[in-house]
C-alpha cells in the first residue's frame, strides 16, 4: 500500500480484478437507461495524487467508474503524483469549472494544506466540495515484547518513558503519524517517530519487535492480531471495527474525542455551478449504495460514505483544522 495510507499491502488479485473492471467501464460500457447522457459528450476526468493501484486510485475508478456510468458518461483518471497529492489538486483547480474535471481529495489534502511548503491549493477557495466516498481508520497495534496489553498501559508506559518510545511511520505527513501524534498530543506523550519508505519493510520490523509501536492500516496486521503476533490495543475511528469488536476505539480506552479517520472524496474548481454539483453528488451517492462497490470497497478496508457536498464541506474544515493543530504542536511543519 502507498504511504498515503500507511504500510502493508492489497491483494495483487483483487487490484486485477478492479483495474480490469473498470477497464470495462472505461472501454465504453453502455449506460443505465435511466442515465441522463451529458450533451458534451466529454467524460468525467477524476484526478488522483497518488499512484495506480493505492487506495485513492482504486477508489476512484470503482466508485467513479459506476457515478460516470450513471451519469451516461465515461471516466478518465489520471494520476499526477507528488507533493503529498497537492500538484493533483492544483491541476483540478486550474481547470474548466464545467463538472467534467475533478479531484479525488483525501485526507492528505487536508493535512498538506498546512504541511505543503511550495504549493498552495485551499479548499472552499480553489476547490468546492462535491461528495464524500468512502471512509477507514487505522489499528494501534504492538509487539508483544514491549509488555503493555491496553492502551492505557501504553501511555503510562509513553509518560514514563518522554522520547524514549519509538513508533513506526510510513512517512512524515502520513497517516500512521498523523495518529501517533494526534495520540501523543492528546495523552500528553513523547513517542518519536522513525519513518519508513515502504510498508514491507515497516510490516517486517513489526513482526521481528525491532520497532514495537504502530498505527497500522487493520487489513495488513489483521491475521497477526489474531495469531497474537502482534497485540490490537484500540482502533482510531469513532466505532469499532466490525473484524474486531472486542478492540475498543482509542477514544473508549481513555482519550474521549479521539476521531483520526482517513477518508477519500471528490471536489471540483471554484465555480462549478450548483446543479453540476448536486448532479454528481447524486450519481455518487446511488453508486456508492451498489452492492458490488461496497464489496469493492470492503475489500480495500473501507465502508462507504454517503454524503452531500454540505456535508463533505463542514466535515473537510474541521479535519483540516484538526491536523493544522496537530502539525503545528508536533513541530511536523518545521522538519
Amino acid at each position: 500500500m502507498p504511504k498515503e495510507w500507511g504500510s502493508g499491502g492489497r491483494a495483487a488479485g483483487f487490484r486485477l480484478l478492479a483495474a480490469c473492471l473498470v477497464a470495462g467501464m472505461a472501454a465504453g460500457m453502455p449506460a443505465p437507461a435511466q442515465a441522463q447522457s451529458d450533451p458534451s459528450g466529454k467524460p468525467i476526468r477524476i484526478i488522483v495524487g497518488f499512484a495506480a493501484g493505492g487506495p485513492s486510485d482504486i477508489i476512484a475508478r470503482i466508485v467513479g467508474g459506476k457515478t460516470a456510468e450513471m451519469l451516461g458518461q465515461q471516466l478518465v483518471v489520471e494520476n499526477k503524483t507528488g507533493a503529498g497529492g497537492m500538484i493533483a489538486a492544483e491541476t483540478v483547480a486550474r481547470s474548466e469549472p464545467d463538472g467534467h474535471t475533478l479531484s479525488n481529495t483525501a485526507t492528505s489534502i487536508a493535512v498538506n494544506e498546512t504541511l505543503s511548503k511550495t504549493i498552495r491549493v485551499e479548499f472552499g477557495k480553489d476547490l468546492v466540495a462535491v461528495a464524500p466516498q468512502a471512509e477507514t481508520a487505522n489499528m494501534l497495534v504492538v509487539h508483544p515484547s514491549l509488555g503493555v496489553k491496553t492502551m492505557a498501559e501504553l501511555i503510562a508506559l509513553a509518560k514514563s518513558k518522554p522520547g524514549e518510545l519509538l513508533y513506526a511511520s510510513a512517512g512524515r505527513g502520513s497517516a500512521t503519524h498523523l495518529c501517533a501524534e494526534t495520540f501523543n498530543l492528546m495523552a500528553g506523550t513523547k513517542m518519536l517517530p522513525v519513518h519508513y519508505r515502504g510498508g514491507a519493510e515497516t510490516l517486517k520490523d513489526l513482526i521481528s519487535g525491532q520497532m514495537k509501536i504502530m498505527f497500522s492500516s487493520i487489513a495488513p496486521v489483521q491475521e497477526l492480531v489474531r495469531q497474537g503476533r502482534l497485540i490490537g490495543l484500540a482502533v482510531t475511528g469513532p466505532k469499532r471495527d466490525r473484524t474486531f469488536p472486542d478492540v475498543p476505539t482509542v477514544a473508549e480506552a481513555g482519550l474521549p474525542g479521539y476521531d483520526v479517520r482517513f477518508w477519500v472524496g471528490l471536489s471540483a474548481p471554484r465555480g462549478t455551478p450548483p446543479a453540476v454539483i448536486k448532479r454528481i453528488e447524486a450519481a455518487n451517492n446511488k453508486a456508492l449504495q451498489l452492492p458490488e462497490v461496497q464489496t469493492a470497497l470492503a475489500a480495500q478496508g473501507f465502508s462507504p460514505w454517503i454524503g452531500t457536498a454540505e456535508d463533505f464541506d463542514a466535515f473537510y474544515r474541521v479535519e483540516r483544522d484538526k491536523y493544522a493543530k496537530v502539525i503545528r504542536a508536533s513541530g511536523m511543519d518545521k522538519e
